[in-house]
């Protein structure tokens, strides 16, 4: 779905049901859903289901490495999107009572409520609780969401309320998470539209030690669908995060370019939906969305681990470990490869790794050249033949010319000392 302005979104296709936009289970195929072998035919907003598989992508990013080292624990995730529901078991314990900048008219514009399904998937990707009967839990399942909801839905009649996806109102969510403390601050959003606002309200949240994580953008949910950046994701100070399909490869249905930093898995997504348990969303279509809060789930379990570090240092040791062929080198698609949360917690930076620009380790000037001293008697010049030749001519010419006078002034000298001969008497 293209949303209001160029917003780049999950796709999700609702229905209007008393007021409130809610998942229209007869859609659910078309819209990136996909049934659960335990649930019913769909995944319906009315109907709790759960599924006793755990997400694919934990088993990807060997998450069960990772939580020998942490979990997430005293680490706040905000999560800047559509609200969290609360409501949903895996997220009870796990959801703060959160923020909202929507006032649309009768509706519930609390932060932990949703009405589109996004907020919730990605809260739950982060940090869903266990719960029993469902194998769903999120990659930082110890860490605490903070809901912030800048967006009720991208129904145009709600965006004509001004309650759609808009960059000021996003620009003051990324600050209102900053100011509530999140450490790591997701934002599955992505637009085409660079504002002074936006920009200033990253800059504000970085200096308050919140690393925001941002998808690169989705080609499909565009109008836009040229590989040029997006925002808040190629600010430099964002981790800027791509989507990677069920092989770990990068596909064309997300945006390249330079502003991509790392990747993540971001299809056939198994995670919490709305207050009704568990559903497999993005099926075979990979979603930035998705993939940058499995990103922002490991930066929580790297600011648990090492909380002294800078947000610049979390973002490092992500880039600096993902999985890539050629270690010196990024690209466009995939930027510096697909993350890998466990390396990224035992990770030393000592200056020596190869890859992206440590944040506390400038990477060393090539040394300078030094002056040779110059051996003349080893200097050839092309010439040199050509010098040579002129001058065994020109000493040719000399002798020559010394042979000739010499030989005048010897015939003269005998002339005059002949015997016998006379000069002849003048008249």
């Amino acid at each position: 779905m293209i949303g209001p302005r160029g917003w780049l979104l999950v796709p999700l296709l609702a229905a209007q049901l008393g007021g409130q936009l809610l998942l229209a289970p007869a859609q659910a195929l078309a819209s990136g859903l996909t049934v659960l072998p335990t649930a019913n035919e769909t995944c319906s907003p009315d109907v709790t289901s759960y599924s006793p598989a755990a997400p694919a992508a934990l088993a990807t990013l060997n998450a069960e490495l990772a939580w020998r080292t942490a979990t997430g624990k005293g680490v706040t995730v905000a999560v800047v999107d559509s609200g969290v529901a609360a409501a949903n078991t895996h997220l009870t314990s796990a959801v703060l009572p959160g923020i909202s900048l929507t006032d649309t008219p009768g509706a519930d514009n609390s932060a932990t409520t949703d009405v589109m399904a996004h907020g919730t998937a990605v809260a739950g990707q982060i940090a869903a609780r266990p719960v029993d009967g469902s194998g769903v839990v999120g990659l930082a399942p110890d860490a605490k969401i903070l809901p912030v909801r800048v967006y009720f839905s991208q129904d145009q009649q709600v965006a004509d309320t001004g309650n759609g996806p808009r960059s000021d109102r996003l620009a003051a969510g990324i600050r209102a998470a900053a100011d509530g403390g999140a450490q790591i601050i997701n934002v599955s959003m992505s637009t085409a539209e660079d504002t002074p606002e936006l920009r200033d309200a990253v800059v504000y949240a970085t200096g308050l030690g919140s690393l925001v994580v941002a998808s690169a953008g989705n080609r499909n949910t565009t109008d836009d669908q040229s590989d040029s950046p997006r925002y808040p994701a190629a600010y430099p100070e964002v981790l800027s995060v791509t989507s990677v399909d069920a092989a770990g490869i990068g596909t064309a249905d997300a945006i390249h370019g330079p502003h991509v930093d790392v990747a993540a898995p971001g299809t056939d997504v198994l995670t919490t939906f709305l207050a009704a348990g568990d559903c497999m969303l993005s099926s075979g279509l990979p979603s930035t969305s998705y993939a940058t809060a499995y990103v922002s789930a490991a930066a929580a379990l790297i600011a648990q681990e090492h909380p002294r570090e800078t947000p610049a240092q979390w973002a490092f040791r992500l880039e600096v470990t993902a999985s890539r062929t050629i270690l010196d080198r990024r690209d466009d698609v995939t930027g510096w490869g697909t993350i890998r949360p466990a390396e990224a917690l035992a990770f030393v930076d000592d200056g020596s790794a190869r890859g992206p620009d440590s944040p506390v380790h400038p990477r060393p000037a090539p040394p300078a050249a030094q002056p040779q001293a110059l051996d003349l008697d080893q200097v050839v010049s092309p010439l040199d033949e050509t010098h040579r030749v002129a001058m065994w001519w020109t000493l040719g010419g000399v002798v020559a010319a010394l042979a000739t006078v010499l030989a005048g002034q010897l015939a003269v000298t005998r002339h005059r000392a002949r015997p016998g001969r006379r000069t002849p008497p003048t008249s």
